[in-house]
Formats: C-alpha cells, structure tokens, sequence
C-alpha cells in the first residue's frame, strides 16, 4: 500500500514539474541577485571565460579568475576593472590537485571570504585521432576537462555547504551528451563531466543541502577558435551556425540566474540527445550522416595539424 501511495505521489510530482517547466518556457522566472556575490571561473584567460568575468561583473559580482597564463588572465581583470569591477587573478594549474588546494586556501587568507558561485570553465581539446594522438594530450583533456572538477568542487563545496549557499557552474559541451568522430578525447571527457555535475547534483538533493544550486551548461560548438575548421552540412549549419561566444555567454547566465539545472545552447540541440537515447543506433548514424556531423571534425584536424606545423597552436 504504500508503495502504491507513493508510486502516485512521485507520478503527480513528475506530471507537476513538466507542466511547471514547460511553462517557465513561455513565463521567465525571477533571476536571483547576484551582487556582491564571489565567482570563482577557470579558464578566465580567454574565451568564454573572459566573456563570463565580464557578464559576472554586470551583475554586480565580485571575480576571482584562474588560469595557468597569468598574461591573458590579467588581461581579462584589466577589462573588469575597467568597467567598475573587482577581479582577483591567480595563476592555477586545475590539473593539479595540490595546486588548486593551496591557491583556494591563498584566496581564502587574501580575500578573507569564501567562493560562492564557481564556474567550472577551463577546458582543451588535442585535435587529433586517437591513433595519432600522443599519451599525454589525451591525458591533458582528461586532466583539464574532467579531473579538475573533483578538485575544484573539493576546494569550495564544504563552505558552500556550511553556509547553505552557493552555485556549482560546470561549462560542459553538447559533445557530453551525444558524440562524433575523432574527437575522443574531448567527447570522452566532457561525458565525464556531465555525469559528475549530475551526480553531484543528485548528492545535494540526496542530502537536502537546498541552498547550494547547480548548473549544467551544454554548449554547441562556440566560435571561439577551439573548433576552428569545423564543418557540417552547409544547409543544416543554416539552422545551426556555430555560437556566438557572447550569445552562448548570456544565455548561460539566464539559466544561472534562475537556477536552472541544465541548459543546452541552442534548444534545438535536445533533440539529438533525445534521438540518441529513443532511436536505434542505425537511425542515428543515418542522421549524422545526413548531416555531415559523422565527418565534421575532419576539417579541424586538418586545421590544427597546419597549427602545428606553423608552430602555434590553439588552446582554449
């Protein structure tokens, strides 16, 4: 019997929160205020993280930016300053557990305050296929985009938890909920990436700990130059262009203000993930093909090999 009083329970809840999430849809909810509030971003030397220092500050908070090149990084808190901000700039390698605790312990005795939003940005690809990919880029991308969660979120989640305040930001990647070619190590490591943030958020939930909220922000591929080279269908790019960092940016953070658990930018990128768990792999090989995703990274790979042999190369 009360299995059965249950069951109902949890159908009437399910039913409650589609029709509740369905209808922020078309009704906004309130944003939270986030003025005063201590972000902590990896990766803020460029790209969306330089883009996400700048969107935290229009909203009244207070940045503390990571990045192992310490150049780009104040770079990114001179533009801060200068718009009537306050950043903080440390030079962390998140790969490194030991470094992530003593600088989050330097913040502490710095600042003399705790992080209470945390955004979990940094992020690299190798660019190459797997059999031509040395060990220790692979090991990179697992390092960067996947390790450095564990160590972060061991630094910052017991005060938030204390306090029964905070935010968990984790910037993972469409390519963490459906897959391509060639980018193995990527894919690999931002599936990882999603399923601790889900995991995690399930702990919190598990534990009751309602006031620290989290965020998963599934991106499509960004215009930043991570990806540079690219291509799919030219009809279908039609419908879906690469972002724009700024676009990406700010819808990010109208999920963050509204605590909004997961977000995939753009909406139209729920329906691979839907495809992916409802049809057979077949149906979704013929899709990718259709599309020109199952050979999309290949001009990429191309691109990042002449990189290589100009002597640059790029990493987010």
């Amino acid at each position: 019997m009360i299995f059965l009083m249950d069951l109902q329970m949890m159908l009437l809840d399910v039913i409650y929160f589609i029709l509740r999430n369905s209808l922020q849809v078309i009704l906004r909810p309130r944003t939270k205020p986030i003025d005063g509030e201590l972000v902590l971003i990896t990766g803020s030397g460029g790209g969306l993280g330089r883009l996400f220092a700048q969107e935290f500050t229009k909203h009244g908070a207070e940045v503390v930016l990571w990045d192992i090149d310490s150049n780009s990084n104040e770079q990114t808190a001179k533009l801060v300053r200068e718009m009537g901000g306050k950043a903080y700039t440390y030079t962390v390698d998140v790969t490194s557990r030991e470094d992530v605790y003593r600088n989050a312990e330097l913040m502490r005795k710095d600042l003399g305050r705790d992080v209470t939003i945390l955004v979990n940005n940094a992020g690299v690809v190798a660019g190459k296929r797997i059999l031509d990919c040395p060990d220790e880029l692979i090991e990179r991308t697992m390092k960067v985009n996947c390790h450095a969660l564990f160590w972060t979120v061991k630094a910052f989640l017991p005060q938030m938890k204390a306090q029964n305040h905070g935010h968990i930001v984790t910037i993972a990647s469409v390519l963490g909920l459906f897959s391509t070619a060639c980018v193995e190590d990527y894919c690999a490591s931002k599936f990882a990436a999603v399923d601790f943030h889900e995991s995690l958020a399930h702990e919190l939930l598990a534990e009751e700990v309602e006031g620290v909220k989290t965020t998963l922000v599934c991106p499509y591929i960004v215009d930043t130059g991570m990806f540079e080279g690219c291509k799919i269908r030219e009809e279908v790019e039609l419908l879906l262009p690469p972002l724009e960092p700024q676009y990406c940016v700010e819808q990010a953070m109208n999920a963050i203000l509204v605590n909004q658990p997961l977000v995939c930018i753009p909406r139209l990128t729920y329906l691979p993930v839907l495809f992916r768990a409802l049809l057979p792999w077949e149906s979704n090989v013929t899709a990718y093909r259709f599309m020109g995703s199952d050979k999309c990274m290949y001009p990429f790979i191309e691109t990042t090999k002449k990189q290589v042999t100009n002597g640059s190369v790029a990493v987010a």
